[in-house]
């Protein structure tokens, strides 16, 4: 058992900011999750807590956003099918199985056992951990790096301890940031400020309103997940370096799938240096921070964070969710190494993964439908409505057996759902004109808005700056077409 003050000696509770710097931060991005519901107890009795309960999930399904969990099973040798929870019939599905990561898996499952048993910190800090660490600070040119469980807890856990333990740290993070991100800065309870996405004037704005010698750190994504838009990522080192603030960068949903090595966006936007081994003064180089995910790019599980090395030994010292979380299994430590071992050898997939993207946002634009414009592999689709978006996902599932899922709020704002397709390398030519023409039918079956559509209205989507047409971030002689 641990005493409340040798808790109080590993997370010192913060001091409190000067007033006027408090008073220049923004409140938080997301304070409450759903305004109080009125419930009615009688004087004398408990309170209805499956009433209550059972009333918030009713509301989520009268608005359209309550979340059903759709039961799909991959198969590593059919790729990229899956069955459905009864085996009749195949979906098309994004993410597949890679045979050496499955084989470097199964050896050390045989040999080591399924479970880790305990945490780094008391019996399973082991040879499979310190290798995988050691393959991710190399993938990222950093002196050391270090694994969670997840992407999320890599996230919120870094961001949570370094605001905590750096003096009057202030935050900045982008409007569009991760619940992850959102998360770990409110738990560091630091003075935060909200930037406008990718806005780099409101954001040099809000850092010169804070000393140069306060503590600083922003945070900001490689690739917006939901819409697919892509950090200024060497414009916000500038600042950052202008400023004297830190850099923390998420590239979980670019790890895999961009660079010469497969790092990530802040490694490819120096293809060629990190291509010659040149690393030294690259975009990358200059992130103090960079946080990602092992179960999304390299398809197994986990996440992690690399940067100095007296940085890194601090998360892993005072962080209480690194500190007291088992350990990931060695089978999956050592698929996850392998995964990254192949993408560092093996560019070939994440070139094709690209090629495919080129083919499908083409074919969708020149048809009308409403893609959100951006660089990156994403290809959002706009529905603007909750039931009509999980109406689509459940059409292209049950009539064309085609899995994309339906993203609504809170992962999007009320008004914006769409749906959210990723291709794969291994989808084939014939596999995207398939579904072409199934969201074709559903479009039309559904009577649901085209691009002309959205723009008769000005809808932010497709007139914002940061969503107009931009070259992607794969070239054509990186792609060697």
């Amino acid at each position: 058992m641990i005493s409340s003050r040798c808790l109080r000696a590993i997370y010192p509770r913060r001091k409190a900011c000067s007033t006027p710097l408090i008073s220049r931060c923004y409140a938080s991005q997301a304070t409450s999750v759903l305004p109080a519901l009125s419930i009615v107890v009688t004087a004398g009795t408990s309170f209805p807590y499956d009433t209550h309960f059972a009333s918030l999930i009713q509301r989520k399904k009268d608005d359209g956003s309550y979340r059903v969990f759709r039961n799909v099973n991959r198969l590593a040798e059919t790729f990229p099918w899956a069955h459905s929870a009864d085996e009749s019939y195949l979906v098309n599905l994004r993410m597949g199985s890679n045979p050496k990561v499955l084989s470097a898996r199964h050896t050390v499952l045989d040999k080591y056992g399924a479970c880790s048993g305990g945490s780094r910190n008391i019996s399973d800090h082991n040879q499979f951990a310190v290798a995988l660490e050691d393959t991710i600070a190399d993938l990222y040119s950093k002196p050391a790096a270090l694994c969670f469980t997840s992407g999320y807890n890599a996230n919120e856990n870094s961001l949570k301890i370094l605001g905590s333990v750096l003096p009057n740290c202030v935050f900045f993070s982008d409007e569009l940031n991760h619940s992850s991100l959102i998360a770990g800065t409110q738990h560091s309870r630091a003075p935060k400020f909200i930037f406008k996405h990718n806005d780099l004037v409101d954001l040099e704005s809000k850092l010169a309103s804070v000393p140069n010698d306060v503590p600083k750190i922003i945070c900001f994504e490689s690739i917006y997940s939901m819409c697919g838009t892509v950090g200024p990522i060497e414009e916000i080192c500038d600042l950052a370096e202008r400023y004297g603030a830190m850099t923390f960068l998420d590239e979980v949903h670019a790890a895999g799938l961009y660079g010469s090595r497969g790092s990530g966006v802040a490694e490819h936007l120096d293809f060629e240096a990190h291509q010659q081994g040149r690393p030294t003064g690259t975009v990358l180089d200059r992130i103090d921070v960079i946080s990602g995910a092992l179960g999304k790019g390299y398809g197994t599980m986990g996440g992690y964070i690399a940067g100095s090395e007296q940085l890194i030994d601090t998360v892993r010292s005072f962080s209480h969710g690194f500190i007291f979380t088992t350990a990931l299994p060695p089978a999956l430590l050592a698929g996850a190494r392998a995964a990254i071992d192949f993408q560092v050898q093996y560019p070939q997939e994440r070139m094709q993964l690209r090629r495919n993207v080129r083919q499908l946002k083409a074919q969708l634009r020149e048809l009308g439908f409403p893609v959100i414009e951006n660089g990156s592999h994403i290809v959002p689709l706009v529905v603007g409505d909750a039931e009509l978006c999980k109406r689509a996902a459940d059409m292209l599932f049950d009539e064309f057996r085609i899995y994309v899922q339906p993203i609504n709020a809170p992962s999007t704002a009320v008004g914006e759902e769409r749906l959210r397709i990723a291709p794969t390398a291994r989808h084939t030519a014939e596999h995207q004109e398939y579904l072409v023409n199934a969201l074709l039918s559903v479009w039309k079956s559904l009577s649901l808005k085209w691009i002309h559509d959205w723009r008769r209205e000005s809808s932010r989507l497709f007139h914002r700056r940061e969503f107009s047409a931009i070259p992607p971030l794969w070239t054509d002689k990186q792609l060697e077409i």
